[in-house]
């Protein structure tokens, strides 16, 4: 038994989330808020056999691409508290951080 952890970006949780229904694989879906860009995200929780590990990873990768978005810098101030309007940069969201561990026991009650 595995356990992966799926933290992709809002916009493409939806669609994996459908993906996971029609395939028959259970999940749990997590709001949760990213640290870098302070934008939402879905953290899916999902316990496989290990025979379906390679089969929910290639569902992820297939459901949660990549993709560049311009985003504002958050407004800083310097020492005469004067404002500094930053330009937009270019940033790489979405795609899918996973990480696959080892379960020791599983229950379901």
């Amino acid at each position: 038994m595995k356990l992966i952890l799926a933290i992709v970006q809002d916009k493409d949780g939806n669609r994996l989330s459908n993906e996971f229904v029609d395939r028959g694989i259970r999940a749990t879906k997590l709001s949760t808020t990213g640290g870098f860009l302070k934008a939402g995200n879905t953290t899916f929780i999902v316990g496989v056999e290990e025979a379906r590990v390679d089969e929910v990873l290639d569902i992820i990768r297939e459901n949660c691409s990549a993709r560049e978005q311009y985003m504002l810098p958050p407004t800083s101030f310097d020492v005469s508290m004067e404002t500094n309007f930053p330009y937009p940069v270019e940033v790489e969201v979405g795609g899918a951080t996973v990480f696959v561990m080892p379960i020791e026991q599983f229950e379901r009650f």
